[in-house]
């Protein structure tokens, strides 16, 4: 543990910073999930629905620094890889 001051004020900032990129994190992988659930249940409204949210948070988890802008954009293609591979059905 730090002894100054604002080291122990930044250790508890980069604590808070963590989990916040962590909830980002989280929310990527469960809204892909509910993606690929709504491919496979076929209902199309729903997976557009779903791909939207999904797009949308990734992007601002990318724009706050939670994803690295590859990562991002490997992630948005992926969850484009499974829109289409619904839409080709």
């Amino acid at each position: 543990m730090a002894n100054i001051k604002q080291q122990k004020k930044r250790v508890g900032i980069a604590g808070r910073q963590r989990l916040e990129n962590l909830r980002y994190r989280s929310t990527i992988k469960t809204l892909a999930k509910r993606l690929e659930t709504a491919v496979a249940d076929g209902d199309e409204a729903t997976v557009a629905t779903e791909h939207r949210e999904l797009v949308r948070t990734i992007d601002k988890a990318a724009a706050r620094g939670a994803l690295h802008k590859n990562t991002a954009a490997r992630k948005k293609a992926q969850a484009a890889r499974v829109v289409s591979s619904a839409a080709a059905e």
